[in-house]
């Protein structure tokens, strides 16, 4: 009799666990997307960005939510990957929104603004600041959703053929730059170019371009700019802490369930915080193996310095005048800055002054 009953009821139970799977299958339906990145897989760390939240993505998901990565040139160029997205060519894309300031130069600040925020600030700015909530009004307008995934700090101020020592040495110099950067470099004479990241070593090596930044040591060592040029200059003033953004369309990223939009928000944080460590560990003894190898690390003469920064706000003030949606971000954004600025000078900055400026730690014998 109890056997029967035994029987009976693990029946039950597995006609129930049967009636159950199709409402399980439907709240986690099968999704493949394609990701086209703006970066060459030769970058392991900024391409591996992409490569990590997809990863997470199906880790978090159970291999339901996959997402596979092409490198720049792929499915599209470098510097395309918006408007694929934008057009529903691709699902998402993992890039830099600074490559974008053509289409509007509010597009800027979801990356880096020339003389703005590093990595920490900008991940206040876009987590607690009100970033995030301008951004993403500013992204729907162009049907898109952008998320943060990943960061590489503070990057160098690139490589030329020539020392840099006075502002007049700027003047025609045909410079690969990214972003807003260029329109400021433009006012004091340079010749700005925007190329992708895998074409930047062949424009320099023929002679195209006179120079060329790109991320930092790590990453420049591998696309091998030391081979064609000889002086390596910091810091890259327009990229205190620039952030990698992974974008999507609107409608694409409003139709997943909850679950995977969470899958993706968490995945990109974690992007963020992996790659600016790993750019961390890899850049120092990057530029050790260039110094090494001859590479001539130079700063910017304090006179570049302040004529760029002084370029850098006649062109914010006059696209403010002119954009309303750059003047609301502005606005907001310069304020923070200010803000933020204040506190780092109370606690970090003088703690890295001190530190830095002192002597090793040594054990005593």
């Amino acid at each position: 009799m109890k056997r029967r009953a035994f029987l009976t009821s693990a029946g039950v139970g597995v006609a129930a666990s049967t009636l159950a799977a199709p409402a399980i299958a439907q709240s986690a339906p099968e999704i493949k997307w394609r990701c086209a990145s703006s970066f060459p897989k030769s970058l392991d760390t900024i391409y591996g960005g992409a490569e990590f939240v997809a990863k997470r993505v199906a880790e978090l998901t159970d291999g339901k939510f996959q997402i596979r990565v092409f490198a720049a040139g792929e499915i599209v160029p470098a510097l395309q990957v918006l408007d694929a997205v934008k057009d529903g060519t691709i699902e998402c894309g993992h890039t830099v929104s600074y490559y974008y300031v053509g289409k509007d130069p509010t597009f800027a600040f979801d990356a880096a603004m020339p003389f703005g925020l590093n990595a920490r600030q900008q991940n206040a700015w876009m987590t607690h600041g009100g970033g995030k909530e301008l951004m993403a009004e500013f992204f729907a307008g162009h049907n898109l959703v952008a998320i943060g995934a990943g960061n590489t700090g503070t990057q160098m101020g690139g490589w030329f053929r020539k020392e840099i020592k006075t502002v007049e040495d700027l003047k025609g110099l045909k410079f690969r730059i990214g972003g807003y950067a260029g329109t400021i470099m433009a006012k004091l004479g340079v010749v700005p170019q925007q190329i992708g990241g895998g074409d930047i070593y062949p424009a320099l090596e023929k002679g195209t371009i006179d120079g060329a930044e790109f991320v930092g040591p790590y990453d420049d060592e591998k696309l091998g700019f030391q081979k064609v040029a000889k002086y390596y200059y910091y810091p890259g003033w327009w990229e205190g802490g620039p952030q990698v953004s992974m974008l999507f369309g609107k409608e694409k990223f409003e139709s997943l369930p909850p679950t995977y939009k969470a899958a993706l928000q968490a995945a990109c944080a974690d992007a963020t915080l992996d790659m600016l460590g790993k750019y961390d560990v890899q850049n120092m003894t990057a530029l050790k193996r260039l110094v090494a190898g001859g590479t001539q690390l130079r700063p910017f003469p304090n006179e570049v310095m302040q004529a760029c920064y002084q370029a850098a706000i006649e062109v914010y003030e006059d696209e403010a005048a002119k954009n309303e949606k750059f003047r609301k971000v502005y606005d907001a954004w310069k304020k923070f800055r200010e803000e933020e600025y204040l506190w780092f000078r109370v606690a970090e900055y003088s703690f890295d002054r001190f530190v830095y400026a002192a002597p090793p730690l040594e054990r005593k014998k």
